[in-house]
């Protein structure tokens, strides 16, 4: 299935950018009266039939849409520290978003290798990666922040993780995600939200030398809970990736 995307549209008609059309019309040879698929990044998908056949800027007519499309029952934040080598990190939010993320939140820890971040790329990176999953919404890639910054941002009610050495009681992902009654746990209690929120997730993922002490004990004094990931000492890409399909696989319809 070829999937296109546009958010401009109007009055039912669809127009997709030069780069799309481009790829519509001169790579796969479209023309006019073709039926396309069209995303919006907002989570519908839209059946055209191709109107103007322009590399440049090709238009369509809407004849049906279909939204919630290839979504997933959760909003899940990724917030993780970008990498030494951005290839790791362009990886990890390519791969997250075939499974299934809602935001991608690059920010930079006291300890992070990496203190700056051009989205631009990422941006171009998820879309490609939603459309080949097929999926109607794109993740949203935030501007980079500190992680101190993004721990106060983040809602009380919402359920915050945060993946760091602690010393002390731990659950996995999956235990906090399925087994509400956690809540009556004395350690877990200020933690976790009551079951009509769980769908609202945010994972915190540090760099390559982990979140400072300060930043560690901020996360918990906001209500983060500390989570493992397991034995295997993981890299920041792949413990985020980690996070993302246990989440995934721990909540479906």
């Amino acid at each position: 299935m070829e999937l296109f995307y546009s958010n401009n549209i109007e009055d039912g008609v669809l127009y997709l950018d030069a780069e799309e059309s481009a790829h519509c019309v001169r790579v796969l040879r479209h023309r006019e009266g073709d039926e396309i698929s069209v995303i919006d990044g907002a989570g519908t998908l839209y059946r055209c039939v191709l109107e103007n056949a322009d590399a440049k800027g090709a238009t369509a007519r809407i004849t049906g849409c279909e939204s919630g499309f290839g979504s997933h029952p959760y909003h899940l934040t990724m917030a993780v520290c970008p990498t030494k080598n951005i290839d790791r990190y362009e990886w990890f939010a390519e791969k997250a978003t075939e499974i299934g993320v809602d935001v991608i939140a690059p920010v930079i820890g006291e300890r992070s290798e990496r203190k700056v971040l051009k989205t631009e790329r990422l941006e171009r990176l998820v879309r490609s990666a939603a459309k080949q999953s097929l999926k109607g919404a794109v993740p949203e890639v935030l501007q980079p922040q500190s992680v101190k910054d993004f721990i106060l941002s983040v809602p009380d009610d919402a359920l915050k993780m945060i993946c760091y050495c602690f010393d002390g009681p731990k659950h996995s992902i999956t235990e906090l995600l399925s087994s509400p009654a956690l809540c009556d746990q004395e350690d877990f209690a200020s933690l976790i939200p009551p079951a009509p929120c769980i769908r609202d997730i945010y994972i915190l993922i540090g760099p390559e030398g982990d979140f400072s002490p300060a930043e560690a004990e901020l996360a918990l004094s906001r209500g983060w809970a500390p989570v493992t990931l397991g034995n295997s000492r993981l890299r920041t890409e792949t413990a985020a990736l980690v996070a993302t399909t246990q989440v995934y696989t721990c909540i479906s319809d």
